[in-house]
């Protein structure tokens, strides 16, 4: 087995991408677990007679959970280490899941997932400051899109796997589901993750390549290890947050609110339902691309800042795409522009999610990537209310009541992408030690 403590154990080729493999399913487990309230919430509703508003906040709950949890939970995964602190996350939530069938009402149902929102919120930091760990600068693109796909992925296996559960044993066996396999995960995760320095599995080619990339000091070293009052003090660390801030709200928006937009428009779902589909896997094909385009520039000899930055404008261009579907009502056509932009978005998150690995030392890497989130969260619960608000304010045009919301939603991550080109650069903490050089 991978984890195996004997020194003569064989070497595992390639053993950073069975690292970023497990990392997907973590990320595929954590969706699958925090869909699962929203796939049954329609029966829930009829049996504890929740309005529409109980159930958002529900959502809410966990959403403020979640965004809080991620700076948390960042500067906890750095303190501890990744294969501490993920385990610390999926036991957490998993126990979580398994007991929530224990809620009678809204107010126990409210406590569980504000506490699975915590739990769930180390994700993507532990998942970005492995990555960090285990891959090199041209490969970090890549494995960040490897792992980010899960979210899709685990959002379509969600609703077969429980739907099917509990159409044959009710609610409570499909909250139990997600943990069982959060269990499972954890147990092959402590078995196989270690630092590549200490890991006996690593073939001595593949660990010397490791660590002659990832941990070749590119500054000084023995710099100050800055927490997060000094993090917040570098354009960095804010190009990391306006990265996630200004995109994440619009991926949300597509996510949550394209039915609902479609049907503004006058187009029936029941005509739309494929349609619906596209602008997800031209998602997943552009968490690729923007992991593969970058990794590809390094390699042709561009800097590490000008690969990452070629995506990010390649991003902030493209997703101003959805601005023309307030002039069609041709349900192909806004689904071609959705799903470019859908594209286009993927290839610039693919990059947000990787700057705290390229740009922090391993000590620092899930405290910025955490900031980022919770940058993100308070970004998609701002934008949730405002969408609610105007949507509702331009009832009396019903076709046109989402143009104001569609036009900004294409203008952010525009405007995100000018402010990281403008904070994402070599400054005086790059030569104090504080940040590495890009």
């Amino acid at each position: 087995m991978i984890g195996d403590d004997s020194p003569k154990q064989r070497p595992i080729p390639h053993l950073r991408w069975w690292i970023a493999a497990l990392l997907f399913a973590s990320t595929v487990i954590n969706y699958i677990d925090r869909q699962t309230l929203s796939l049954l919430a329609p029966y829930l509703k009829q049996d504890y007679h929740w309005t529409n508003t109980d159930y958002a906040n529900l959502v809410i709950a966990f959403r403020v959970a979640y965004s809080i949890g991620q700076t948390l939970c960042g500067r906890l995964m750095d303190r501890i280490g990744t294969r501490r602190g993920l385990s610390v996350s999926v036991l957490w939530y998993s126990l979580v899941s398994i007991l929530t069938p224990l809620a009678r009402g809204f107010y126990s149902f409210a406590s569980f997932r504000f506490l699975l929102g915590a739990g769930e919120s180390a994700n993507w930091p532990g998942a970005t400051k492995a990555v960090s760990e285990w891959f090199p600068k041209r490969e970090r693109g890549l494995a960040t899109a490897l792992f980010d796909s899960g979210s899709s992925v685990g959002s379509a296996i969600a609703p077969f796997l429980v739907l099917t559960v509990y159409s044959r044993w009710g609610w409570r066996p499909a909250f139990v589901l997600p943990g069982l396999l959060g269990f499972l995960w954890l147990i092959v995760w402590r078995r196989a993750y270690h630092p590549p320095q200490q890991h006996p599995r690593v073939s001595e080619a593949e660990r010397q390549m490791i660590l002659g990339d990832v941990y070749a000091p590119g500054v000084k070293t023995g710099g100050p290890k800055p927490g997060w009052a000094a993090l917040l003090t570098l354009p960095q660390t804010w190009g990391t947050i306006v990265a996630k801030a200004l995109t994440d709200p619009v991926w949300f928006f597509v996510t949550d609110w394209f039915p609902i937009y479609l049907e503004a428009k006058g187009i029936p779902l029941q005509s739309s339902l494929l349609a619906i589909w596209v602008p997800f896997i031209s998602s997943d094909l552009g968490n690729f691309f923007g992991g593969a385009a970058s990794g590809y520039l390094i390699k042709r000899g561009w800097s590490l800042g000008a690969a990452r930055k070629a995506l990010v404008v390649f991003g902030g261009f493209g997703v101003l795409l959805l601005i023309p579907t307030v002039f069609t009502f041709n349900l192909w056509a806004i689904v071609a522009f959705f799903s470019l932009a859908t594209f286009s978005y993927a290839a610039f998150s693919t990059i947000a999610n990787v700057l705290p690995s390229d740009l922090f030392f391993s000590e620092s890497v899930a405290s910025a990537s955490g900031m980022s989130g919770t940058g993100a969260g308070i970004g998609t619960i701002i934008a949730f209310e405002l969408i609610g608000y105007f949507s509702d304010a331009h009832q009396a045009a019903p076709a046109h009541s989402f143009d104001p919301i569609v036009i900004v939603a294409g203008m952010f991550p525009f405007v995100a992408m000018i402010l990281v080109l403008l904070l994402v650069r070599n400054t005086r903490a790059t030569e104090e030690g504080l940040v590495r050089r890009i």
